[in-house]
């Protein structure tokens, strides 16, 4: 499920994203487009203004011939000199006014030809008019002139309306381009905007549905949180039940256990002189039972409370937990003759009670299985570690590794997980005194301080138990690892 909802969120956030994407990717190709249009509507008015100013360079050439011409003439009929005023003012316009539109009709090859064209005829008119001038009105040869200047002039209306018809052809196509550019850049801006609008539209809905999914995952999650917390008050007074009742049945269960054993040595006592060698033997398996019941009862009690009990952690020097269980093992000790080294231990955050039943478990074990004729050993050593050199453990913290070693008979290493777990034994009741509880309590109480057991051993070679313990428990909740599986046990 959890899988299903991850791959839902991340397709729904891709197409999210690329509906967005795409959005942007429309609104700067409109943008882009829209400049590009409007260059070339910009580019065609250019155009078209190029257009009206030849058209209008034209008509003044034409105007200024037309003023020579004028002069001329009139200076010739009334010989006064004012109407050559006019003349001298077109002769001397003409050159600029040529050079003008020479420049404005260097864009067509047509154009170019029409405008030598137009140069010729305007000096062919102009060399006729000159000539004018210097005849008489009476002369004959005045009828001529005039003919032949008619005729020039006449050239050259037709040729300069030729070629203001073709700058109006020329503008209308013009024309034509700048309207047609500019209707494709309304209906190009027109569908990229009603594209993004649809594709904005669509990637709304699809972020409207990933809140409303949002929002229903938050509506489960409160209910399942709702759920949990009831859950666990149900869990929590269960636990108060099991803890009331498992302390009351120990109490209860110890009293008719104590009389057992009571009863049994005063039966020994006064009457053991009556009994025969069996008899001896069932009194002495009673009361022994009865030893072992108890001390399994007492053990179950404790191991019940490790993690039910909540004790604050205080700085605990762990060379006088371990001298004081050593003290009380003295007797012990001294009767198996036992080696006994202990190197510098350190002070650790932790509950001191859980301390005493972490190492009481790990020596007694230590002394418990020792090898016949071998002296036994007992070496305590600790030393400081990073956290990331196991597994479960939080990299970058310090941790104190501390190591229980001993030669005795030792196990294989493929029953490491079983030795851990309640009343799990590798050896019969005979054999070696014991409940099977003691490295249950030990795994319960390092689980309990976010530290790491395991072990290392192999059959008549000894045991070496490796507890890994936080220096400081002042570790955020979401920092440490909430399963005893985190804390597993394999080898190495």
């Amino acid at each position: 499920m959890k899988i299903r909802n991850q791959f839902a969120f991340r397709v729904m956030s891709r197409r999210i994203t690329l509906g967005f994407i795409t959005a942007m990717v429309l609104i700067a190709s409109g943008f882009a487009i829209s400049f590009y249009s409007y260059s070339q509507y910009s580019n065609d008015m250019q155009r078209v203004r190029h257009t009206y100013e030849v058209v209008g360079a034209l008509q003044n050439t034409l105007s200024l011939v037309k003023d020579v011409e004028t002069g001329s003439r009139g200076y010739v009929i009334t010989n006064d000199t004012t109407y050559l005023e006019p003349y001298r003012t077109g002769l001397r316009q003409l050159p600029k006014q040529l050079s003008q539109l020479r420049e404005l009709n260097n864009e067509t090859k047509v154009q170019q030809a029409n405008q030598v064209q137009l140069e010729k005829l305007i000096d062919a008119k102009l060399a006729v008019t000159k000539a004018r001038i210097g005849i008489r009105l009476a002369d004959k040869k005045n009828f001529a002139v005039n003919k032949e200047s008619k005729h020039q002039m006449d050239l050259l209306r037709r040729h300069v309306a030729m070629m203001v018809n073709m700058e109006q052809t020329l503008m209308d196509i013009r024309n034509r381009q700048a309207e047609r550019s500019f209707r494709n850049t309304l209906l190009i801006i027109f569908a990229l905007s009603l594209l993004t609008f649809l594709v904005l539209v669509i990637s709304y809905r699809l972020l409207e549905q990933e809140l409303l999914r949002r929002q229903e995952n938050e509506d489960q999650l409160r209910d399942y949180e709702v759920k949990l917390k009831s859950q666990i008050r149900q869990l929590e007074a269960s636990n108060e039940e099991l803890e009331r009742f498992a302390f009351v049945a120990s109490h209860d269960l110890q009293e008719p256990l104590r009389k057992i054993q009571s009863f049994a040595n005063l039966i020994t006592d006064r009457y053991g002189n009556l009994f025969d060698g069996d008899s001896m033997l069932f009194m002495g398996k009673i009361s022994n039972s009865a030893e072992r019941m108890s001390k399994l009862i007492k053990d179950l009690l404790n191991f019940s409370r490790i993690s039910n009990h909540q004790e604050r952690f205080r700085t605990v020097q762990l060379s006088e937990i371990v001298q004081r269980i050593l003290d009380d093992q003295e007797l012990r000790i001294k009767g198996l003759n036992v080696r006994v080294e202990v190197g510098s231990l350190p002070a650790v955050e932790a509950v001191s009670s859980q301390m005493d039943h972490l190492f009481n478990n790990l020596i007694s074990n230590a002394l418990k299985f020792i090898r016949p004729d071998i002296r036994p050993l007992l070496r305590i050593q600790a030393r400081p570690v990073n956290g990331g050199t196991y597994a479960g453990l939080i990299p970058d913290q310090r941790y104190v590794e501390i190591t229980v070693e001993d030669n005795g008979i030792g196990f294989e290493e493929k029953y490491l997980e079983h030795i851990f777990k309640v009343f799990q034994r590798l050896h019969g009741k005979s054999a070696f005194e014991g409940t099977g509880i003691g490295l249950a309590i030990c795994k319960r109480v390092v689980v309990y301080h976010h530290g790491y057991i395991t072990a290392h051993s192999q059959p008549n070679e000894g045991t070496t138990f490796v507890v890994v313990l936080p220096e400081s428990q002042s570790l955020q909740n979401y920092d440490r690892p909430t399963s005893a599986e985190a804390y597993s046990y394999p080898a190495g």
